[in-house]
């Protein structure tokens, strides 16, 4: 039921409406295939998954951006990728007694007060812990668009329908931001089956390389197939692009993290949609040189 009638022809697959527009969409390189998603932002040049990472992706010119989402102790949803804090706060000298730092065993309050950005550099000391709320608002501000990583599901039941309704209240779960503006991803196929039945409009990303004879089933509930680089080929994306989505549409996929120009150029070269790096600017060059 999902395999596209792709008949083996050049004709068909060029015809094959593709996931994400991209009339309209502000970018930094002159190409629009494959999308450059700047990974927790331009993180390569500010503090990850920090309002200035974003702003520094903006700067660049680059529309999409990726992050990830996890909860405090009292429920609020927070923008962070380790699952402890102490990587890139400075969690251990303001809470000493508290080791491991997870982020599940702190308020909101109490992530508020940490410095994220003095680990990366001086010139972001005092850099907070951005709320999901404060992240989306931003994001809206920048004329962003959102590839969001719901991280750790498994340490926190319900936080699919809880991002989901933060995002409903910011304004993103509308036609227009569905459409071309969001995608929710995750390493877990559970998380993303309860996104999509809760709210079946909205693209999910699985991460990950699901095997050939898996994707039929993975196409039930995923949009895109994001393996790390090293583990594709042009076999295998080619696999993946005989598939429709959950949408009727092309199943596509997303490289991650690609920063180098060799790479960039190798995994385009497969036939990818998008790359997702820490250093957008380098992967657009690098594609524009091509």
């Amino acid at each position: 039921m999902h395999a596209l009638a792709v008949a083996a022809t050049t004709t068909a697959l060029v015809g094959t409406t593709l996931l994400f527009p991209t009339a309209g969409v502000r970018t930094a390189c002159a190409h629009d295939r494959p999308l450059v998603v700047a990974h927790r932002g331009a993180s390569a040049y500010a503090p990850e998954n920090t309002l200035p990472a974003i702003d520094k992706a903006a700067a660049l010119g680059f529309s999409w951006v990726e992050n990830d989402v996890q909860r405090t102790k009292d429920g609020e949803l927070v923008v962070i990728h380790d699952d402890s804090l102490r990587r890139t706060t400075n969690v251990e000298r303001l809470f000493p007694g508290r080791a491991p730092w997870k982020v599940k065993d702190f308020t909101a309050a109490e992530i508020a007060r940490l410095d994220a950005g003095s680990w990366f550099s001086p010139a972001y000391a005092g850099t907070r812990v951005p709320t999901l709320e404060q992240y989306m608002r931003r994001v809206e501000h920048n004329h962003q668009k959102l590839l969001l990583e719901i991280k750790n599901p498994e340490l926190y039941p319900g936080i699919e329908r809880q991002t989901l309704k933060l995002l409903g209240n910011e304004g993103w779960l509308d036609p227009r931001h569905v459409a071309s503006r969001l995608v929710v991803q995750s390493f877990s196929a559970d998380s993303l089956r309860t996104v999509h039945a809760l709210k079946p409009a909205v693209k999910t990303g699985f991460l990950g390389r699901p095997a050939v004879a898996d994707l039929r089933r993975y196409a039930g509930f995923a949009d895109l197939i994001n393996p790390s680089y090293g583990s594709l080929s042009a076999g295998y994306v080619s696999a993946v692009h005989t598939y429709a989505g959950p949408h009727a549409r092309r199943l596509e996929v997303f490289a991650w993290t690609v920063d180098d120009a060799a790479r960039a150029r190798t995994v385009a070269g497969y036939g990818v949609d998008g790359i997702i790096t820490n250093k957008p600017d380098v992967v657009c060059t690098a594609l524009e040189a091509s």
